[in-house]
């Protein structure tokens, strides 16, 4: 920056810290929704229900054999229990037989 004719030099600081976490590979995807269940998830926020209910309706529509556990029998998946709700999302999957999951959430 120019004040006066003469430059200036600022130093600067990166807020940002180490990166905490490896990165993982991500799940190898399903090559089909034919015969798979799926989990919806949901934060309680921007109109999940009726994203939910379009999303449920085009996926049947393309493939007929899907089924769905509702976003209800999952509860909401953000606020003050959050962190026990996630967590026990695995064992909800396998008792279940979930094969994939959808989380929606609203901004």
């Amino acid at each position: 920056m120019f004040n006066g004719g003469i430059e200036r030099q600022y130093e600067v600081f990166w807020p940002r810290s180490p990166r905490q976490m490896q990165l993982r590979p991500l799940a190898p995807r399903l090559e089909t929704l034919e015969g798979k269940t799926v989990a919806q998830l949901w934060d309680f926020l921007f109109r999940g229900d009726r994203v939910f209910a379009l999303l449920e309706e085009g996926l049947k529509a393309r493939f007929p054999g899907v089924r769905f556990v509702s976003w209800r029998e999952f509860g909401n998946t953000h606020g003050a229990d959050e962190r026990e709700v996630v967590a026990g999302l695995p064992r909800r999957f396998r008792k279940l037989g979930v094969d994939a999951a959808i989380s929606g959430m609203g901004c």
